[in-house]
């Protein structure tokens, strides 16, 4: 051992001695618990949640872990708004609309029919002000937020019967999540929130006649296709769904800031890893759909017409009666038609061509 060796372990010795502690202090192991909306036969959208723990833990070696349960399993799917704001769970995974009967705006930070799409919601939460005034609003909940996941836009469901016109709608009972409701409802149709788990039976058994969910690798899982085979496009009330990572603030601050950087970037790759799931693996679930025998139909234009005439309708009554809602939708609404504005001469135009080619 040469000199210098020698003298640096005897200084390390003698740092020791003194009971002056090295510049890297270990840190107590964290568990939390998270609560998921969603049933684990759905790798993709329950998935992202696994993804979520599987980085928070690789990224902390080990130290920070997240056990993750499906719906049903700590409380019910509809239930995890409650456990994080009350503390029963550290955090949970679900969709934001799903809980507008609290309060509208919830549905702000998910999807509202003829909305966002996916890259524009996405772009809303991280360069508009889309994260600050959802998590201004999330605060009166004791949550704060983490984008978890988008599944681009969605397709219109499965229906019994065919939709030739609006007065197809009249009394139609559909599964529709969230607050998609709300216009349906306004143009004849019966909606019924039910969760992802629970949906082919209502299907089957007749006691709902049309049911959206996702798109078709998720369809195709559920089997939905096997009792109600006119398949619709597109589903206008989710152009661009986000899925959230709520947390109890308590929690989250109890963190300390490379803990909470962890979460934030695991968070990141699970908001990035679920739409790559789903643009990779409709496309083939989709043709195995048709070649079962579904039947896909586009929405007749004056459903088209009459759902986006009831939503504008809907917007400004709440702008009238609801104070959350109207300051996050004035930003909200803004912010889309730049987008719209944008995409029209760019993304819109480009993907016209080239679906219109025999690739």
């Amino acid at each position: 051992m040469d000199r210098r060796s020698i003298i640096k372990n005897a200084g390390l010795a003698g740092v020791l001695a003194d009971g002056i502690a090295p510049a890297v202090h270990a840190q107590a192991a964290i568990r939390w618990r998270l609560a998921s909306s969603f049933p684990k036969s759905l790798d993709t959208i329950h998935g992202a949640a696994d993804v979520f723990a599987k980085a928070v833990k690789n990224m902390s070696g080990g130290k920070f872990e997240i056990s993750v349960h499906a719906a049903g399993e700590l409380m019910p799917a509809f239930g995890v708004v409650d456990g994080v704001q009350q503390g029963s769970v550290e955090c949970a995974h679900t969709a934001p609309y799903y809980f507008f009967g609290k309060d509208e705006t919830f549905a702000l930070g998910c999807a509202i029919p003829f909305g966002l799409n996916s890259r524009q919601m996405t772009a809303w939460m991280y360069e508009g002000n889309g994260m600050k005034l959802m998590r201004d609003f999330y605060a009166k909940f004791n949550i704060i937020n983490f984008p978890g996941g988008n599944t681009g836009a969605q397709m219109g469901g499965w229906y019994r019967k065919e939709i030739k016109s609006i007065a197809d709608i009249k009394g139609l009972k559909i599964r529709i999540g969230g607050f998609g409701g709300k216009v349906i409802e306004r143009i004849g149709g019966v909606p019924q929130n039910i969760p992802g788990g629970e949906i082919y039976q209502a299907l089957e058994k007749g006691t709902i006649d049309a049911a959206e969910w996702v798109g078709p690798y998720d369809d195709q899982k559920l089997g939905f296709n096997k009792v109600a085979p006119n398949y619709y496009y597109p589903g206008w009330w989710e152009g661009g769904p986000q899925l959230d990572f709520f947390i109890n603030n308590k929690a989250f601050e109890a963190l300390s800031p490379e803990n909470k950087a962890i979460v934030e970037a695991a968070a990141a790759q699970a908001h990035s890893n679920m739409q790559a799931k789903y643009d990779a693996r409709n496309p083939a679930a989709l043709k195995q759909l048709v070649g079962a025998g579904a039947k896909l139909r586009p929405f007749p234009k004056d459903v088209m017409n009459a759902a986006f005439k009831a939503a504008m309708e809907v917007y400004e009554e709440l702008n009238s009666k609801n104070e959350n809602w109207k300051t996050i939708y004035a930003d909200y609404s803004k912010f889309r038609a730049e987008q719209n504005l944008w995409f029209r001469f760019s993304e819109a135009s480009f993907d016209r061509f080239m679906q219109e080619q025999k690739l």
